[in-house]
C-alpha cells in the first residue's frame, strides 16, 4: 500500500522555508508510530530538514541526482520503484513523506492518505497536493487533543483511495 502522510494547516500549508512552520509534539507521536518499522520515500530537500535518516525505518529519497549518495539511504529517481514495491509486496504499506512535489507525483498512485488537518493559518511556501475528493473517501476522523504542548485544534484523518 501507497500511502502519503503529512500535516496541513487550514490554508494547506505544510512547510516554511524547509521547516514545519509549528510545533505539535502529538503529530510527530502519530507520524513515529505510523512509520517505525516502515520504509519512508522523501525527497532530498525533506532528508535535509530531518537532519538526516531517521532510526528504525528503510529511508529511500527520490532525486533526479544520479550522482548522489547518501549513507543509509537508498536512492531512487523514479516512482515507479516504489509502484513495483507495491506490486511485489501490496501487504507492506510504504510512505511517502515530503516534499510538496514528491506528495504532488505520489497522489495519482496512493492509495491511502494520513493527514494530520491543524485548524490554524501559517505562512508557507509547500503546500499540501490537490487531491479530487470524489475519488477518496474519509475513513477515520480523530480530534486531536489541545493542550499546552499542542496548542491548536487539529484533527488526524485517514482517507482511502474508492475503487
Amino acid at each position: 500500500m501507497i500511502s502519503l502522510l503529512f500535516a496541513a494547516s487550514r490554508n494547506n500549508v505544510i512547510g516554511y522555508q524547509n521547516k514545519m512552520p509549528w510545533h505539535l509534539p502529538q503529530d510527530l507521536k502519530f507520524f513515529k508510530e505510523k512509520t517505525t518499522g516502515n520504509t519512508i520515500i522523501m525527497g532530498r530537500k525533506t532528508l535535509e530538514s530531518m537532519n538526516g535518516p531517521l532510526p528504525n525505518r528503510r529511508n529511500v529519497v527520490l532525486t533526479r541526482n544520479k550522482d548522489l549518495e547518501i549513507k543509509n539511504v537508498e536512492i531512487i529517481h523514479d516512482l515507479s520503484v516504489v509502484e513495483h514495491w507495491n506490486q511485489e509486496h501490496p501487504e507492506t504499506e510504504y510512505f511517502i513523506i515530503g516534499g510538496g512535489a514528491v506528495y504532488e507525483q505520489a497522489v495519482p498512485i496512493a492509495d491511502r492518505m494520513y493527514i494530520t488537518r491543524i485548524d490554524e493559518d501559517f505562512p508557507g511556501d509547500t503546500f499540501a497536493p490537490a487531491f479530487d475528493e470524489a475519488e477518496w473517501e474519509l475513513t477515520k476522523k480523530e480530534k486531536g487533543i489541545k493542550n499546552y504542548k499542542n496548542p491548536y485544534d487539529y484533527y488526524f484523518l485517514q482517507y482511502d483511495r474508492k475503487n
